[in-house]
């Protein structure tokens, strides 16, 4: 029922955009960034989908509303172009960049005596007070450990580094 009222929805939306007179190729699109959630523990995989999205949200903004602001530039609409980028591109950066997230995760994994703990302290002494997007997570009275926060476009979320070593090592 419900996706039935969506797509009438939506059918009534693109007959109201359509002009008969001009051909245009006008049409709603719907963005549902699933996939960014936050559980009790987050671990190494929640990073990975949360990451993804981060790139996916990156991306909409970019193409969307960027190509947005050109053709108001286009139509002579009197407009202040503005970057819907840049709040994402620190939070990516970390992530993914060298002596990020996954290059320290690469790192730690050829490091002999390298241990999820040692690979925490790492990461702390890197981003901790130096990177926006990094953070210690306060105490908690759950009976799981989170050892570090990101903020992220959606917000801030804890993470747990336990057995990312392994899951790293994993050829698969």
């Amino acid at each position: 029922m419900y996706a039935r009222a969506f797509m009438w929805i939506v059918s009534k939306c693109n007959e109201t955009l359509d002009v008969k007179t001009v051909k245009r190729a006008y049409f709603i699109g719907v963005l549902d960034i699933a996939g960014f959630e936050t559980f009790e523990e987050n671990g190494f995989e929640q990073l990975c989908i949360n990451f993804t999205n981060e790139r996916l949200q990156q991306y909409f903004n970019n193409f969307m509303f960027v190509l947005e602001q050109e053709e108001y530039a286009k139509e002579g609409i009197v407009w202040e172009m503005m970057s819907f980028g840049a709040d994402l591109q620190a939070t990516i950066d970390l992530i993914d960049k060298p002596m990020g997230i996954f290059s320290m995760l690469e790192e730690e994994c050829v490091v002999p005596k390298g241990t999820d703990m040692t690979y925490k302290d790492k990461m702390y002494a890197k981003h901790l007070g130096k990177h926006p997007s990094f953070g210690k997570p306060k105490p908690s009275k759950s009976k799981y450990e989170a050892h570090f926060e990101l903020k992220h476009y959606a917000g801030v979320v804890a993470y747990g580094v336990n057995g990312w070593l392994e899951k790293n090592k994993d050829p698969i």
